[in-house]
């Protein structure tokens, strides 16, 4: 093989190297971040909205860790009032940090 082959060739090894760790280092940043906070409300909202006016809502916007039933994740706790039978209920949720899904809604 003469030295430009060799050069060549080393080249393009180095090039698909570098584009393969690319890709590996941005799949990796993607699929670790975290859902904006006002994202997972407006999620919770949208569930919502089917019974009536929301009169307020409001979320956390740093994630806190949570430790139930074995399950550890981050989560955003916040929260959503309205009116049901002229009676203003408040509700409060807690959803995945880096899926925005609901985890859990209790009535306060």
């Amino acid at each position: 093989m003469s030295s430009k082959s060799s050069a060549l060739l080393g080249l393009t090894l180095t090039a698909i190297g570098t584009f393969a760790l690319g890709s590996l280092v941005t799949y990796q940043i993607k699929e670790h971040r975290k859902v904006r906070p006002q994202s997972a409300l407006a999620r919770v909202r949208r569930s919502f909205e089917g019974d009536g006016p929301i009169e307020g809502a409001w979320i956390e916007s740093k994630s806190s860790p949570l430790n139930r039933y074995g399950l550890k994740a981050s989560v955003y706790y916040g929260g959503i009032t309205k009116y049901e039978n002229n009676e203003l209920i408040q509700y409060e949720f807690i959803a995945d940090a880096y899926t925005g899904t609901i985890i859990d809604i209790y009535r306060r």
